[in-house]
């Protein structure tokens, strides 16, 4: 059986690139992390680092290793904490991430019934867009995710979410150009620049046009939901963005109109149920929030 211990040693090589590294994280002696990779070869009969001048690199095993490593100690870690955490919710520490326009719209409503019910729980927020906030679950260095996904996409593997409620997306133009009446007619914008996010982000917009029958020519990138927006309104040209964040911001001239496309936002954990009290009263606050926004 793998010593956790070794196991720790090799995940915190992987994730600082050197052994110095991994001591200073873990607090130990470089000999004591030298020490523990070698027995940790010696116990699976596997290379798992090569010397690489004055350093180390793992091998394609040992890579391997340090990823499942990760998940290990991070099981570890949820079940510590479970077992920390109070069977009543007068305590309690829920380490939660948000993707940005969720964090601007939902959590700040959900973090005042949270105040109110349970004053003792404390919540840890960071900012995180789903394919990271994933990866923070799987390494167990956050409790909860507010995420997204779109109707297409699979569910990651090892991650539990439930649906909180569709946000709806919307075409944005410029308020300068007055668009014409009825449903939006995409195909109608196939000559006109488009602002999207990185390449990670912009993959419903580019399906979206491909059912228009166009592709579309982009301007300008940015994953700032307000800097978009002030491209857009500088007539730069057009884009699509989902209902919170023109709840969280909408530049005053632009002008927006519903498509019949979403997404889903959605609450995630790592692995199956059941979760510390104080998670799941921090989720049932987000997620009546969100029912109410989507009234």
């Amino acid at each position: 059986m793998i010593d956790l211990r070794r196991l720790e040693a090799l995940v915190a090589v992987h994730r600082t690139g050197s052994v110095s590294g991994a001591a200073a994280q873990l607090h130990y002696g470089q000999p004591t992390i030298s020490h523990h990779l070698r027995r940790l070869e010696a116990e699976t009969g596997s290379v798992l680092l090569q010397r690489v001048g004055r350093g180390v690199r793992l091998t394609p095993e040992g890579e391997r290793l340090a990823r499942r490593g990760e998940e290990i100690l991070g099981l570890l870690a949820r079940a510590e904490a479970e077992l920390a955490a109070a069977t009543s919710l007068q305590s309690g520490r829920v380490r939660l991430a948000a993707f940005p326009s969720g964090a601007a719209t939902l959590v700040p409503d959900a973090l005042a019934l949270l105040a109110e019910r349970h004053p003792g729980i404390r919540l840890d927020l960071v900012e995180a867009e789903p394919p990271e906030a994933h990866e923070l679950l799987r390494a167990g260095e956050i409790d909860l995710a507010l995420t997204f996904a779109y109707p297409d996409q699979p569910e990651p593997e090892q991650i539990t979410s439930v649906p909180v409620f569709d946000d709806p997306l919307h075409l944005v133009t410029p308020a300068s150009a007055a668009p014409p009446a009825g449903p939006v007619d995409l195909g109608g914008y196939a000559s006109s620049g488009w602002i999207t996010g990185c390449e990670r982000c912009r993959r419903e917009l580019l399906t979206l046009c491909a059912e228009a029958g166009f592709t579309p020519a982009i301007a300008f990138a940015s994953d700032d939901y307000v800097a978009v927006q002030s491209l857009v309104a500088s007539g730069l040209g057009v884009t699509v963005l989902p209902g919170l964040a023109l709840r969280a911001h909408q530049h005053r001239d632009v002008v927006r109109r519903p498509l019949d496309a979403h997404r889903r936002v959605q609450l995630s954990t790592y692995g199956a149920p059941p979760r510390p009290a104080a998670v799941d009263a921090v989720a049932e606050a987000i997620a009546e929030v969100g029912r109410a926004v989507s009234r």
